[in-house]
């Protein structure tokens, strides 16, 4: 049986500004929060620029959620994320995640094709 593909277009690796568009955040809030979760941590490409992976989106969005919505602390929210038990809340709030990411990465590219084509909008 062959091995399923990657779509074409399905990125690998993130900028920090992709990453900020896509979680509707700003670089500053992405790079303070790297300092507070200790789970977040991007790798960085030679250059020194953070490279995201989808699985570090999916936790972004996780943490958005926790402290924008839930109303956590960023304490409250570490504690929440190092749970280790997983309970219902804590799958929903992953698949929450999940669909946060791919509706922000949607979104990103519709952004840049409505840049590549200006004049048909």
């Amino acid at each position: 049986m062959p091995r399923r593909r990657k779509q074409a277009d399905e990125k690998l690796y993130y900028s920090i500004s992709e990453v900020a568009r896509i979680t509707r955040l700003e670089p500053y809030v992405l790079r303070f929060w790297e300092k507070e979760f200790p789970m977040l941590k991007p790798k960085k490409n030679r250059g020194g620029n953070r490279t995201y992976q989808k699985s570090d989106i999916e936790l972004i969005n996780r943490i958005k959620h926790l402290l924008y919505k839930e109303n956590f602390t960023i304490e409250g929210a570490r504690n929440q994320l190092r749970k280790i038990k997983p309970s219902p809340h804590k799958k929903e709030l992953k698949a929450d995640a999940k669909g946060r990411t791919l509706i922000g990465m949607i979104r990103k590219d519709i952004e840049d094709l409505l840049k590549l084509f200006p004049c048909l909008f």
